[in-house]
């Protein structure tokens, strides 16, 4: 009771001090706010009177509306509901504050708060012209655990004598809230008495004497001047004036008789305040930053930047009289939607000046450089850097820390916040802000770890991690055929002193392997090894390669973008292969991955796409769609014309360009009057098939910095072309028209505006809002039209967008097979989701898109934005697929009804989703997609609040939600396959490699891929395995390195005829490179089969290579894997790449198709292939080789190990 008796005296007073009748207390209103009188160490709150603290701790900044609509609501109850536990019972004050940080009195703003309701602005109530800011509101509240009072005063010092030293005490006293709380709650950390040194004073001081006088000013007249004085100090033995010998003080000013003014060329203008050249014309030019000429701009003097002095033409060009080159003059020169520039005057004659001045674009922010997660112990320090682009170049940063902006005064940051000696409550979510002119730029958020002093990095003691055995293989009575081989967890480890004002830590370290055991599993007639982890420790992160690579063609026809430059922002880094194939390394640090495609023959357009990637090093497949270009019409310069935009077959256009006459002029300005060529593409969002060729993730960024995302309409973009020689030109006055009936959503009419894509970026800009067309005089128009001007200076792409503030995350997950195993998740998978419009009648045709974003599973799935409604289900409606190095998955069926169990979305939420594949009322159609309603969950809803939806704001609960909560599935569509390795490895995650003799893959950079193909002659489909065993080097010789089992498929043109791309361990040099050795592989169909040809170019090979495995069993077949990559032609195909599942995928495609270049996922038994087996039904009592090998594997080794000895004699 006593710790809230201060709240209840505040409230008390608040009443006291004319509340209203309503029980609003701390209604806070502008100018009306009083103090309440002295209190002991006060906080200022941002709307009402000061609090005491004593006792008390302020929560974290809250902001869960915008103002929108009637004004700005922060209502304690929506607070609540957003954030469950994070504001106590009964707040005691709250404070608010805009976003830029200022009170809402120095905005002069009339506002109401109360710690009970909250906080909220009307617009109404502001006065007229103004409306709300955006405020953020923080509570204050009671602790509620044990706390120490306020200090007392300093009692007397202990000694009194001049010029001796005693002690100060002062105490306080330890107040629990709780008195019948445990003894141990009660006790506060700290000390209840704390001493100083104190002195009675010193036995003389030093004075100053009086001041002497005043010294002549400076200046004998003007203004600027300054005069000086001066005064003495009386020394003493013990002490030392405080305070300066010396005063300055400013003049007072006098006229002067004349200009004081020197000129180097011309005379002093009759202010004297500036030189002028009344016989001199200043002739300039200005221009862009790709060289056109930029009619309207105002030009002004550097240090008189108001006065307009003149507007450049339509050639870019202006005339100034009586200023020249002498005169120390700078121009400046300012345009709409381009950033300030100013150049100085050069001398070009004796009564001439001239000057250029390059305008460069306004670009908002963007963020280059983001703060990096960092972990660091406790007393240590840390650097968290951001940084960004734009025009102008952002000199304003800020940082917040999980989402309360940080003092700038204290931290004094700019770029970089240095956090020195770190304690716990450093520990969060760290983002900076950057700002300029033309806008803010949010950065990713950062997490610092703090670790206590002595708390490890990294658990020694590994996680569980359950691999699949073989069939034939049982670790325990339970008969379970998983096995836990142990993993580190991808924790990264504190870094050193030495990186404590690094932006990156150089030297990173991970928790990782540092201890392995060999452990044996029994199996029917063999042991199994196998290598566990056994303990963790801090290693050195391993560095994986973080590529994207994919192929570049046509959307109409599949032609490849044929050697296309690829660029980076604005830097090339490459070009397209022949068919079109590219790969990119991503740089470091990159968190959104902006690629540009140019067709050096401009057949194509320019493409402009945000390509998902895997940090975890995982190679990602895109398959990239690009638009041609439409065929010119020519088009009368002299003349208007009007070009539509959409010709969709039985649809009206969604709008037209209309070219006024006289529009068009070259890059130099000067007019163009000919035949014009002009080429207006248009992506149209009606035809669902374009959603592949569209540029962009469509989003754009806010004036708070936010990324938000778009709804389009279409896109267009437009090349203009002289007729005689094909120079480029550009237009103005360029009227958008766009037809206001293809928009069914009336709320967006409003909202529509013209966008144009920041190739640099790939965020869009806004142009330009689009309003009702008025309407013409005796002339009754049958649409209705909402018109917009553009300015065609540069080769852009343009949009009609409105933005979306519904939004929502969809949690996918993609599997190894339709079993959809936890332990079988696929990392890497490259998942899409397309926004269809609503369903008639709601707001739009079923065929429309207006969205599409894409992610790429990890460990734990992964988190699509989408745009959803909470009132209707089937107001929106999504499309997704997911594919994985160009091969589709196939998604959960849905026929003849969904199955919670197999969809992996319970009842009833799974019936409102609406949940469908494509195949579910035609068979014949694809199983790789389905549609879903994007039903927004319901919070009261207890069957909603576990996904597979998750609210804008939860992203970090869709991400780190368990794979047991709802979520949609995919699944590979492959026959039945099964690899082991001793070693274990997650193909997903590079840095899961460890450094090991047996490890399959020897080098984590690189990857080789190796598979050979087996022809079987038999009536059904048979299962083949390849066993791999160290065969040359002593230390892994007869060791197994791993087992795969691959069905055949059976060959659609052939009868009886099927075949398998069996995967087996390609012979190379060890991980530490202390020696090569060639593996001994065998190969062993399944079933009463013998050996009946094998390939004779193999087999000429083999033999050149000694040893030669033996071979006199036919039940099977040996070989030491070859060094050499060969081809179709020996039925063995080798694929090295930096990721390796992608190796994999193209030498099964090779392997199917038979040949060393093609792809395919049909078998063709015929042609490229190694060995050939018959399979038979095996006679009684007779046992094949494979079921020999599963029984008594060491036998039939040594037998293989004589033979092989035996060959090797002379």
């Amino acid at each position: 009771m006593v710790a809230l008796a201060p709240a209840l005296l505040l409230l008390a007073a608040l009443h006291c001090a004319g509340a209203p009748a309503e029980p609003e207390e701390n209604d806070s209103r502008l100018a009306k706010t009083k103090p309440l009188g002295k209190r002991r160490k006060k906080v200022p709150n941002g709307t009402g009177p000061d609090v005491d603290t004593a006792g008390t701790e302020w929560t974290s900044w809250f902001n869960i509306d915008h103002p929108g609509g009637d004004g700005d609501y922060e209502t304690l109850e929506a607070i609540r509901f957003y954030y469950q536990g994070r504001v106590c019972a009964q707040p005691l004050a709250l404070e608010a504050r805009t976003t830029e940080w200022e009170l809402p009195r120095d905005v002069g703003e009339f506002v109401h708060a109360s710690p009970r309701k909250g906080f909220w602005c009307i617009n109404q109530e502001q006065p007229e012209g103004r409306t709300c800011s955006n405020y953020h509101v923080r509570f204050l509240c009671p602790l509620e655990h044990a706390y120490w009072s306020h200090w007392s005063a300093w009692s007397a010092c202990s000694r009194t004598a001049c010029g001796s030293s005693g002690i100060q005490t002062r105490h306080r006293a330890c107040v629990n809230p709780q008195p019948l709380a445990r003894p141990m709650d009660s006790e506060c950390a700290g000390k209840a008495l704390e001493r100083r040194v104190c002195s009675a004073g010193p036995c003389a001081e030093a004075t100053w004497g009086p001041w002497g006088a005043w010294s002549p000013c400076s200046k004998t007249c003007g203004s600027g001047g300054k005069r000086l004085r001066r005064r003495s100090c009386k020394k003493s033995r013990t002490s030392r004036c405080a305070g300066r010998p010396s005063e300055v003080q400013k003049c007072a000013r006098t006229p002067c008789p004349a200009c004081q003014l020197t000129c180097a060329a011309g005379k002093a203008n009759k202010d004297c305040s500036g030189c002028t050249c009344p016989d001199h014309t200043l002739l300039g030019t200005v221009v862009s930053a790709e060289g056109s000429a930029l009619a309207n701009a105002r030009v002004a003097l550097q240090d008189r930047p108001q006065a307009t002095l003149a507007r450049t033409d339509q050639r870019g060009r202006f005339r100034v009289p009586g200023v020249c080159a002498g005169s120390a003059a700078n121009v400046t020169v300012q345009l709409e939607r381009f950033s300030p520039g100013a150049a100085p005057v050069i001398a070009s004659g004796p009564q001439t000046s001239t000057v250029q001045v390059t305008l460069r674009r306004l670009e908002k922010p963007y963020m280059v450089m983001h703060p990096d997660s960092k972990v660091r112990t406790a007393g240590q320090q840390v650097t968290l850097c951001c940084k960004a682009s734009g025009t102008p170049v952002p000199r304003k940063y800020y940082w917040y820390h999980n989402g309360t902006l940080l003092d700038r005064k204290v931290y004094r940051y700019d770029g970089r916040l240095v956090l020195k000696e770190l304690q716990p409550r450093h520990a969060g979510a760290y983002h900076c802000k950057a700002s300029s002119d033309a806008g803010a730029i949010k950065s990713a958020i950062a997490r610092l770890t703090v670790l206590g002093k002595g708390q490890p990095s990294c658990r020694a003691r590994p996680e569980q991690s359950l691999i699949r055995l073989p069939g034939e293989c049982f670790p325990d009575a339970s008969g379970s055929p998983y096995y836990d081989v142990g993993r580190c967890p991808a924790t990264r480890c504190a870094g050193s002193l030495a990186e404590k004002r690094q932006c990156r830590d150089d030297k990173e370290r991970c928790c990782g392997v540092r201890r392995m055991e060999l452990r044996e599993v029994r199996c029917a007639g063999y042991v199994l090894p196998i290598k566990v982890v056994a303990e963790c420790g801090c290693e050195t992160c391993a560095q994986p390669k973080v590529l994207v690579q994919g192929r570049v063609v046509a959307a109409d026809d599949g032609e490849p973008l044929r050697f296309g430059q690829v660029f980076l922002g604005q830097k090339s880094i490459g070009f397209t292969g022949y068919q079109g194939a590219f790969t990119i390394e991503v740089p470091p640090g990159t968190r959104r991955l902006v690629v540009r495609f140019v067709d050096p023959l401009q057949k194509f357009l320019d493409t402009v796409k945000v390509l998902p990637f895997d940090s975890q090093g995982s190679a990602v497949y895109q398959d990239v769609r690009v638009m041609r270009k439409k065929t010119p019409m020519d088009l009368d310069a002299a003349q208007t014309n009007a070009l539509p935009l959409g010709e969709l077959a039985g649809e009206g256009p969604v709008g037209e360009l209309v070219f006024p006459a006289g529009a068009f002029r070259r890059a130099s300005g000067e007019p163009y009057n000919g035949t014009v060529k002009a080429s207006v593409t248009f992506l149209d969002p009606r035809d669902a098939a374009t959603v592949a060729t569209a540029s962009s993730d469509l989003s754009f960024v806010n004036a708070e910095g936010d990324m938000v995302p778009l709804r389009t309409y279409g896109m267009f973009a437009v090349d203009l072309r002289a007729r005689a020689g094909g120079e480029r030109l550009q237009a103005s006055g360029v009227e958008v028209r766009m037809d206001a009936g293809q928009v069914r959503m009336p709320e967006h009419l409003p909202k529509m505006k013209l966008w144009s894509l920041n190739p640099t970026t790939g965020l869009w800009e806004e142009e330009g809002a689009l309003r009702p067309a008025p309407a013409r005089r005796g002339k009754r128009e049958e649409r209705t039209f909402l018109v917009g001007n553009l300015e065609i200076r540069e080769r852009r792409l343009f949009n009609l967008d409105v933005s979306e503030n519904r939004r929502c995350f969809v949690k996918v997950r993609a599997y190894g097979s339709e079993k959809f195993s936890p332990l079988e998740q696929l990392q890497g998978v490259v998942v899409t989701l397309v926004n269809l419009e609503p369903r008639p009648g709601y707001p739009a045709n079923p065929r429309a898109w207006g969205r599409f974003d894409s992610a790429v599973t990890g460990r734990n799935g992964a988190c699509l934005p989408a745009f959803c409604d909470g009132q209707r289900a089937d107001a929106y409606t999504a499309y997704v697929t997911a594919t994985l190095g160009g091969e589709e998955l196939e998604a959960a069926a849905s026929r003849p009804s969904p199955d919670p169990s197999t969809v992996g979305v319970s009842q009833p939420y799974l019936s409102k989703l609406g949940y469908r594949r494509l195949d579910h009322t035609d068979p014949r159609a694809k199983k790789t997609a389905f549609r879903v309603n994007l039903a927004k969950p319901n919070p009261n809803n207890v069957d909603e609040v576990n996904g597979p939806l998750y609210p804008y704001r939860s992203l970090r609960e869709c991400e780190e939600a368990p794979v047991s909560a709802n979520h949609f599935r995919f699944s590979r569509a492959e026959v039945d396959k099964y690899e082991y390795n001793v070693v274990p490895f997650e193909e997903g995650d590079l840095t899961s490699w460890t450094r090991d003799y047996l490890a399959w893959w020897p080098n984590p950079q690189e990857f080789r891929a190796c598979y050979i193909k087996v022809k079987v002659e038999g009536p059904q489909e048979y299962m083949v395995r390849s066993r791999n065993v160290g065969g040359s080097h002593p230390w892994t010789q007869g060791q197994l390195y791993g087992l795969r089992d691959a069905r055949s498929v059976k060959d659609p043109e052939l009868e009886h005829s099927s075949a398998a791309c069996v995967e087996f361990k390609c012979s190379g040099m060890l991980f530490d490179h202390s020696g090569m050795d060639r593996t001994l592989v065998s190969i062993v169909p399944q079933g009463s089969c013998y050996r009946t040809a094998t390939n004779s170019l193999l087999r000429e090979y083999l033999g050149r290579h000694p040893p030669a495995a033996p071979n006199n069993d036919t039940r099977a077949f040996h070989m030491l894997a070859p060094v050499d990559p060969l081809g179709h032609n020996y039925g063995i195909y080798t694929v090295t790449d930096q990721n390796p599942r992608l190796a994999k995928e193209i030498a099964i495609g090779r392997c199917f198709h038979g040949t060393s270049d093609g792809f395919s996922r049909e078998m063709k038994s015929e042609v490229g292939t190694a060995v050939t087996f018959l399979c038979q039904e095996r006679p009684a009592g007779r046992q094949s080789l494979f079921q020999r090998l599963l029984e008594a594997p060491a036998e039939a080794l040594t037998e293989i190990r004589q033979e092989m000895g035996r060959s090797g004699q002379p």
